[in-house]
């Protein structure tokens, strides 16, 4: 018997080990088959969700996928030595620096063998190609029929044979029918939410597009579980959007599968699993979704549930930037506006940067008055998208052309950037686009001029001529220009037109960056990614490509997420601000942890809430956000989220305030000595500290004021509590008579008395100023002006008092 039952433990244990080998195996075979495969990513990712860290449970699965990873980041980065040898040439095409080569194709398959269902050749196989009424045909088709079924035929030539049969069955046509029908639905609702701007139009826009995934359209389902999930148009449903992602994944869904990963990473609907979460966002990137690459770039990157790897990091950043600076347009693509709830909060009377919809009409009044500058500001409002303004290129063309008609050179400078880069409301048009440049350019507009510099270099409208592009990118460089200074780095970087010189193109490179441009920060990632111009630095890299990735199109889920919030819609809000959060935005991250540090949230129980915003304050003060810093000081200080530990808050506090110079940080530590709290207890520190934060900050003044006082008072008590134990020890009645008392404060009297005295005296000897020389009258001063001519005699007197005082002293 237990030979038997050890025996039975014995296969037991060994099945488990063997499925646990042949799951390891399978990730392994996966990733060394599927790396190639990440950079065939589709342009048209929406936004997507976010992460939270689960008890110790299932850390040995975390383990084994970490080694899984890491050994595929080893055979990742293998390959990108040799694409770093190459990337060189890659930057000539184009001032992006190209995206990466295409996937080789797959391996042809033989093909499968048709077997006909009725017709007159039942069960026989089609014959490829056939010839049907003077064509040839390598597909089954449609043609000649009015039912829209598949045929083909069994032999060669039909028109003489007549030999045919349906490709599928009646049943599988059918099916295919209702695809394609969906297929049409699902474009013709999209197309019209692109084109709308209404939020009714769109909620019922969305109804539809529910009807038509629930016809089983892959696409259509995606849409709605993202808009349940984010409750984007459609009321929030985080179970319901939880199923349909699971049955998209298990069709090889992308999206779904990252979406899932965020699902288990924030414990959204599920029980939270740090490896499943890993898992999902592995397959997910392997599908070729950019935000899964991004999500694992930041894990890497930050150590995230895996052990922390900059080459990892930089292998999957490297990848989406490249997609993102590829997507980059001549006029820099939408602003991203990032907008912190706190500090909305703290400062009511701050707008972030948002604009008021009262300003914006008043604007718009002045435009249409015929103000210039209000005309060209709209203009690129309009243009660029942000500030609480929507893209719109008709408007900003609108606003361009009565600017440029009344002569302005910012306005004609813009729309032949407009023309030169075309929209779906303005085409494309190289000879208009020259025209507007080459006027702006003659009246020394530095936009015009690189606007030239881009014609002459890429030949649009003109021949190509490096001299001239050169010439016009520095005249625009000169006058501080982005563009210039961008397009003057490239021409460096390449050697084009120039002799290649990787610190000129440094230089400019570091200009532009200065002033946001996103291409800047690109170029100057691959050149520290790669060691050209400057020491390789790892670290450097990454975080200007994080910088890239953050700009990508997704970055406009931070002002949907603004938007749900100030609708009072907490729960949607927090799921956006989740996903990007995951994605590394810091300032996403940081709003999280407000919302649920203000118990907004009702998606999660009040329990849950102190520990997750300690686990987003973590992750926003490891980017340096100084506020963060010392939320974590605070949640360790009164045990939020965690045990009460004040040597730990006082860590959190002192490096707030070394490395931030942060005011609120040096007061609490004013208060920690002043108390005594985790640190030794240290009046004259404490002191100092609240010296240290009146000067870093105006504000903290008066706290600081209020801060000594008390300090002082207690000083005071202290000294004379000490004091009394010494006095305590001495008879003063038999030291200096029994009634010592009186006779100090008879003397301290007779000081006073003493003292004002004096004080009187100084007063009556003071020599009142000799009458200056005649002087010409002044002309009569304005009205206004009387109170301060009569103020100045008082000011004169006020100074020249104490030097005839000096003097009577020096006499006597």
């Amino acid at each position: 018997m237990v030979s038997a039952l050890t025996t039975t433990m014995g296969c037991q244990g060994g099945s488990k080990t063997a499925k646990r080998l042949y799951f390891v195996a399978f990730l392994l075979l996966v990733f060394a088959s599927g790396l190639t495969a990440d950079e065939g990513q589709q342009r048209d990712d929406g936004s997507e969700l976010k992460s939270y860290h689960d008890p110790d449970s299932e850390e040995e699965d975390v383990h084994i996928v970490s080694r899984i990873l890491a050994a595929a980041s080893v055979t990742r980065r293998l390959d990108d030595a040799e694409e770093e040898q190459q990337s060189l040439r890659e930057m000539e095409e184009k001032e992006e620096l190209p995206e990466q080569p295409p996937p080789p194709p797959p391996e042809e398959k033989p093909r499968e063998v048709l077997l006909v269902n009725g017709g007159t050749t039942h069960g026989e196989p089609c014959v490829f190609p056939f010839f049907f009424h003077g064509k040839e045909y390598s597909d089954c088709t449609t043609d000649g029929r009015g039912d829209g079924r598949l045929w083909c035929a069994t032999s060669y030539d039909y028109d003489s044979d007549k030999k045919w049969g349906f490709c599928e069955t009646e049943e599988q046509a059918q099916q295919r029918l209702q695809a394609e029908e969906a297929e049409e639905q699902y474009q013709t609702v999209l197309r019209m939410l692109n084109g709308s701007t209404r939020k009714a139009q769109k909620k019922e826009l969305y109804e539809k597009l529910l009807k038509v995934a629930e016809k089983g359209h892959q696409k259509a389902t995606e849409k709605v579980a993202y808009a349940m999930l984010f409750g984007d148009y459609m009321n929030q449903n985080v179970t319901k959007a939880r199923e349909m992602f699971e049955k998209l994944a298990m069709e090889g869904s992308p999206k779904a599968q990252m979406a899932l990963g965020f699902l288990y990473a924030a414990g959204l609907g599920v029980n939270s699993s740090q490896a499943k979460a890993l898992v999902y966002y592995t397959f997910g990137a392997l599908g070729g979704n950019l935000i899964a690459h991004m999500i694992l770039g930041y894990r890497y990157w930050a150590g995230v549930g895996v052990p922390q790897s900059c080459e990892s990091a930089l292998t999957h950043y490297r990848l989406v930037a490249n997609h993102v600076a590829s997507d980059v347009s001549l006029t820099g693509g939408s602003a991203v506006q990032r907008i912190r709830l706190l500090d909305e909060v703290e400062n009511p009377g701050s707008t972030s940067g948002m604009l008021e919809e009262d300003l914006i009409q008043y604007y718009q009044f002045l435009a249409e008055k015929g103000d210039v500058q209000a005309q060209v500001g709209l203009g690129q409002l309009h243009l660029h998208g942000g500030r609480g303004v929507e893209q719109n290129h008709q408007r900003a063309y609108d606003y361009f052309t009565q600017a440029a008609n009344a002569g302005n050179t910012h306005a004609m400078a813009f729309l032949g950037k407009m023309y030169s880069e075309g929209s779906e409301f303005l085409p494309q048009d190289n000879e208009t686009a020259l025209q507007y440049f080459k006027k702006a350019s003659d009246m020394g507009n530095p936009v015009g001029q690189s606007g030239l510099g881009m014609a002459y270099l890429y030949g649009r409208g003109v021949p190509v001529n490096y001299e001239l592009a050169l010439k016009y990118f520095q005249k625009a460089a000169e006058q501080g220009w982005v563009d210039g200074q961008l397009q003057l780095g490239t021409m460096y970087y390449n050697g084009i037109g120039v002799k290649r010189d990787y610190k000129q193109a440094l230089k400019f490179f570091n200009l532009a960056s200065q002033a946001g441009h996103i291409l800047a920060f690109y170029n100057l990632a691959q050149m520290h990614a790669t060691g050209t111009g400057v020491m390789r630095s790892c670290h450097t890299a990454v975080e200007l490509f994080k910088n890239v990735c953050e700009r990508g199109r997704w970055s406009e889920r931070l002002m949907s997420a603004y938007g749900s919030f100030k609708e009072g819609e907490t729960d949607a809000a927090l799921v956006q601000y989740l996903l990007l959060a995951e994605q590394g935005y810091e300032v996403a991250q940081s709003n999280v942890a407000f919302i649920l540090d203000q118990k907004g949230a009702k998606i999660f129980c009040d329990n849950e809430t102190y520990p997750r915003a300690l686990l987003h304050w973590t992750r926003a003060a490891a980017q340096g956000y100084t506020v963060a810093r010392i939320k974590l000081g605070d949640y360790h200080f009164y045990g939020y989220g965690t045990d009460v530990d004040y040597e730990t808050a006082v860590i959190h506090y002192r490096l707030a305030s070394e490395q931030q110079n942060g005011a609120q940080a040096m007061f609490n530590l004013g208060y920690m000595h002043e108390k005594g709290l985790g640190i030794k207890q240290d009046i004259h520190l404490a002191k100092r500290f609240y010296d240290m934060a009146a000067e870093a900050s105006p504000d903290a003044q008066v706290p600081v004021f209020l801060a000594l006082c008390k300090l002082g008072l207690i000083y005071t008590l202290q000294y004379l509590q000490d004091l009394n134990e010494l006095t305590a020890q001495v008879d003063l009645d038999q030291l200096l008579g029994p009634e010592w008392d009186l006779y100090l404060m008879t003397v301290i009297a007779l000081l006073l008395g003493t003292v004002i005295a004096y004080r009187q005296r100084q007063h009556q000897i003071i020599v009142p100023p000799r009458a200056p020389a005649p002087t010409p009258a002044p002309p009569p001063r304005p009205a206004q002006e009387e109170p301060q001519a009569q103020a100045e005699p008082q000011d004169q007197e006020e100074t020249a008092a104490p030097g005839a005082a000096q003097e009577e002293e020096e006499q006597q």
